[in-house]
């Protein structure tokens, strides 16, 4: 199987069920790195940590970190989480690492990088209003979270009994429909509000490749998350020759990636393989 970019530029969506594993295409994984740098970035929630009750119970692994730091000892690591940027960093507790927060709109200094971008300053009154009526409407139904980060507002659902949840969605697009600056999308139990604006895991992942210079062809990008808002990430991975591999669910859904990995074990043991495979040729 060829892994190069194809001719249209873009990945065509596959069923994650009929997805090869990613570590059966270890060979051709290799052959691509050996003539290339290596960036490697991953979403947190359901890729680096399973997926739990509450978002303050995914904890990292010790077995994990230590993967993480072996492996940003050798190239560019990045975390692009729909977290707040401080939260993220707190829980990955690394320094040598990139670190995005709030799907994009927050991009912490990598070395001696600046990434100054405001994209999702104008909304900040829109997505202050939107919680604070949220907070109020939401109240009244168990089970309900809501989890404000700078740039964006997640409402977790899982929680909360089967049938309330259409009352959450009712309230979440209440809010919406009083106002044209907010986008919602939908999640593993999670409904987003993010800045109705071009801006995402996939455009964020490829101005952060620009900034460093790493977007040229002897970069091989690699982008691992589990969740719809992956998908932006999955197609400028396409676009860019990169290769996007999810953290599938059992139920098979439509999916730009291509590759899949079943677990978040499994995610450390492709890290793992791609630290073996850059010291393998570092030392020629």
């Amino acid at each position: 199987m060829s892994l190069e970019k194809n001719s249209a530029g873009s990945a065509p969506l596959s069923l994650s069920g009929d997805l090869s594993s990613a570590l059966s295409a270890k060979e051709d994984i290799r052959n691509r790195i050996e003539d290339r740098k290596l960036a490697v970035f991953l979403d947190y929630d359901g890729t680096l940590t399973p997926i739990v009750e509450r978002p303050e119970l995914a904890v990292l692994s010790d077995e994990m970190r230590k993967t993480l730091k072996d492996l940003s000892s050798l190239c560019l690591v990045g975390i692009l989480s729909g977290r707040g940027l401080e939260d993220v960093k707190n829980l990955v507790n690394l320094d040598n690492l990139l670190y995005s927060g709030s799907h994009g709109f927050e991009i912490a200094p990598y070395g001696h990088r600046e990434f100054s971008q405001t994209k999702g300053e104008p909304f900040l009154p829109a997505l202050d209003l939107a919680e604070e009526t949220l907070n109020k409407a939401l109240k009244p139904i168990q089970g309900t979270f809501l989890e404000r980060k700078k740039y964006s507002i997640a409402v977790h659902f899982r929680q909360v009994a089967d049938r309330e949840i259409h009352k959450v969605e009712e309230h979440v697009d209440a809010v919406m429909a009083q106002q044209n600056l907010l986008h919602k999308s939908v999640g593993k139990k999670v409904f987003d509000l993010k800045p109705a604006v071009d801006w995402n895991k996939g455009t964020a992942l490829g101005w952060i490749l620009e900034k460093l210079e790493m977007d040229r062809p002897n970069v091989l990008a690699i982008y691992i998350g589990d969740d719809t808002t992956d998908e932006d990430a999955f197609r400028e991975m396409a676009r860019m020759g990169g290769i996007g591999i999810l953290v599938r669910d059992p139920l098979s859904r439509p999916t730009h990636a291509r590759f899949a990995l079943d677990s978040t074990d499994d995610v450390r043991f492709f890290l793992e393989f791609l630290i073996a495979a850059t010291r393998k040729k570092l030392a020629g």
